[in-house]
């Protein structure tokens, strides 16, 4: 995993060559307690920004729903203890082929990252996004294929969701927590 050297420009480049065409929420929030998934809370109601100012991904779509008054649109209201209970840990690999893996399509993917001529290029820039997390990082998941293994192959198989966060069909996130900082990445089943 790359160092904390990442900066701005270059986080930008990789977010958006990365996830930009798909439909995802990416954004990161600062480490203010000592449970990280209140922080994790804090970044999903957009109750706190970006500690560093840097871009953020979080579709017009949800808008919607925040006017209407749900700050967490499109994810449930739930407690930290109910966001732990739905997520496993995975390893720094695993989370790298994750992140991969969500700029992709849920469905009928005509090229899944495994086989695109830019894999390569796609894994660096999931490399870059969660370098920005330092090496000392833990990455944690929702997807149902982490039951068996904190360290399963995602670039093998197709998108698959696990405990629903949101009131979408499929929903499949990544969290990435340092001592500092955290990342939410999230991928919804929206076509």
């Amino acid at each position: 995993m790359p160092s904390r050297s990442v900066d701005a420009a270059t986080w930008e480049a990789a977010l958006l060559r990365l996830l930009e065409d798909v439909f995802t929420f990416a954004r990161s929030g600062p480490r203010l307690h000592e449970d990280w998934a209140e922080d994790v809370l804090a970044v999903l109601e957009r109750s706190v920004a970006d500690p560093r100012g840097w871009s953020a991904l979080d579709p017009e779509t949800f808008k919607e729903g925040r006017e209407a008054g749900f700050r967490s649109h499109p994810f449930r209201a739930m407690t930290a203890e109910d966001l732990r209970a739905g997520l496993r840990p995975i390893t720094a690999g695993a989370a790298v082929e994750l992140l991969s893996s969500l700029a992709q399509e849920w469905f009928f993917e005509g090229s899944p990252i495994r086989s695109r001529e830019d894999r390569e290029a796609v894994l660096a820039d999931a490399r870059t996004l969660l370098g920005r997390f330092g090496p000392d990082a833990v990455f944690w998941t929702s997807s149902d294929l982490a039951r068996g293994s904190d360290a399963p192959d995602f670039l093998a198989r197709d998108l698959e969701g696990g405990h629903p966060f949101t009131g979408y069909m499929m929903d499949l996130g990544l969290i990435a927590v340092s001592a500092d900082e955290v990342g939410v990445f999230w991928s919804f089943n929206a076509n």
